[in-house]
């Protein structure tokens, strides 16, 4: 004898008509995939040190930090920061500066910078030093840019052979928009967009995929099983089986990046907070916009034999809009 769980996330035998709201999720995603890209061109990233070259220094001040005055330190010692900024606690400071042309020119800039915080704050420990050339800096940025391309190209073959093609495109048409999204979410914020981003990004292609693969999987099965019920209600009855599954494999990602985002430090938070704004986009447009894809493509060729007023027996048919 099976024990019934205390919890359910969904309950038995949901019957919600999600396809009666597809015009509305097509157009909230689009309106927002058009805005990112607007975001993406202006403001633009913040391109971290990966992308753009430069030294970024983390320090630790023995007090909480007068950042006016290791401005001004930093200023006697001539040198041209491109930001000085706490992060975490008060004691804790980013120091950004320009990319040296050479590695003896980023060391003379990496000791002016121990005196100029020795002169305005006794006793900073520097707790981290990277730098990153120009030339490197482009060649980070092309070859992040083609893995997020090649992932993309990748999960396309992999669809598209497993499934037949509407799914295909309906998957990989959800996965660019959702990547937009994740864009325009970091062009808002102004986090670093660096190679750790990039993985974070690619971390949510391969969630959301993962997640469309499940629904995808459960609709194939059912167009086998209710050979001449409408596609629209068979999209609905599908995901209806599945959203226990989704919502609650969601949730356990969520909260496990959720402390990440609150405690990661500088490291983690940004990919933290990125993953969490991914894990809900992908979520949602599993529902909202991979499945109203699959039905315009999909309506007069994957049921070609279905009658609109016919439903499988025993099956609650979901209502048309």
């Amino acid at each position: 004898m099976f024990m019934r769980p205390m919890f359910r996330l969904v309950p038995d035998n949901l019957n919600f008509h999600y396809m009666r709201g597809r015009f509305l999720g097509l157009a909230v995603s689009a309106v927002l995939s058009i805005a990112s890209v607007c975001l993406f061109f202006y403001p633009g990233l913040s391109l971290g040190i990966d992308f753009k070259g430069g030294i970024i220094m983390e320090v630790k001040t023995p007090a909480a930090a007068d950042i006016g005055k290791i401005r001004a330190a930093l200023s006697g010692q001539g040198l041209r920061t491109e930001g000085v900024q706490r992060f975490g606690d008060d004691s804790s400071v980013a120091i950004r500066l320009e990319a040296q042309t050479t590695e003896a020119a980023t060391q003379v800039v990496v000791s002016k910078v121990r005196t100029a915080l020795e002169a305005a704050q006794p006793g900073t420990r520097v707790l981290r030093t990277d730098a990153v050339g120009a030339s490197v800096s482009n060649e980070l940025f092309r070859d992040g840019m083609a893995a997020l391309g090649f992932s993309l190209a990748m999960i396309l073959v992999y669809i598209w052979f497993r499934f037949e093609w509407q799914f295909a495109v309906g998957a990989v048409v959800t996965l660019i928009l959702d990547v937009t999204k994740a864009i325009g979410f970091l062009a808002v914020t102004r986090l670093d967009f660096d190679l750790v981003m990039v993985g974070a990004i690619l971390t949510i292609i391969g969630y959301s995929t993962n997640d469309k693969v499940v629904v995808y999987d459960r609709m194939r099965e059912n167009l086998r099983k209710y050979k001449t019920m409408p596609l629209r209600e068979l999209i609905d009855l599908s995901i209806n089986e599945t959203l226990g599954r989704t919502l609650g494999t969601s949730l356990t990602v969520f909260l496990a990046s959720l402390p990440l985002a609150l405690f990661g430090g500088s490291t983690l938070s940004g990919f933290a907070w990125c993953m969490l704004f991914g894990i809900v986009v992908g979520t949602s447009s599993s529902i909202f916009i991979a499945a109203p894809i699959l039905l315009f493509l999909g309506e007069h060729r994957l049921r070609r034999d279905a009658q609109p007023a016919k439903a499988e027996p025993g099956v609650s048919a979901a209502g048309d809009s």
